[in-house]
C-alpha cells in the first residue's frame, strides 16, 4: 500500500507560530498557497494559517500588527508520514481543505494535497487500458 511518505512534498513552506501575521500573508501571494502550516520553535504542528483566517483583516485595514498565533486555526487534520494514501485521500474527499500536513511524532515533514494525490492516481494507472 502507498503511504503518505511516497507522495509527500518535503519542501513545505511554514509559518512559526509568532511570526507577523502579514509576512504570513507576504508567503502566501508570493508562493500562490492558499494557506500554511504553523510550527513552533521546535518543528511541532501548532496550526494551520489560511486565507480564510486573515480575512477580518481587511475590516482593519490600517497596518494592525499580529502574530500568525492570534489567526490560525489550531484544529489541523494531519497525519503520520507512514499514513495509507487511501485514508488521506478519503479525507480530502470529506473534508473542505486541500492538502494536509504530514508528521512524524509532531513535527511538520511534509505536505500531501489533492494534486498529489490525483497525480499518483494518473502515474500509477497511466498504462491501464480501458475496455467497453
Amino acid at each position: 500500500m502507498v503511504k503518505a511518505n511516497d507522495i509527500m512534498k518535503t519542501n513545505v513552506l511554514a509559518a512559526g507560530i509568532d511570526a507577523d501575521i502579514y509576512e504570513a500573508i507576504r508567503i502566501m501571494v508570493a508562493n500562490n498557497v492558499t494557506g500554511l502550516p504553523v510550527i513552533d520553535d521546535e518543528g511541532l504542528l501548532v496550526g494551520v494559517v489560511t486565507e480564510k483566517d486573515v480575512l477580518t483583516l481587511l475590516y482593519n485595514i490600517e497596518d494592525r500588527p499580529g502574530r500568525v498565533a492570534d489567526f490560525m486555526t489550531p484544529e489541523v487534520v494531519a497525519f503520520e508520514q507512514d499514513t495509507d494514501l487511501s485514508a488521506i485521500a478519503e479525507s480530502l474527499c470529506k473534508n473542505h481543505f486541500r492538502r494536509v500536513p504530514i508528521l512524524e511524532k509532531g513535527k511538520l515533514v511534509g505536505i500531501v494535497s489533492r494534486k498529489d494525490v490525483i497525480r499518483y492516481i494518473k502515474e500509477a494507472h497511466l498504462n491501464l487500458k480501458v475496455s467497453v
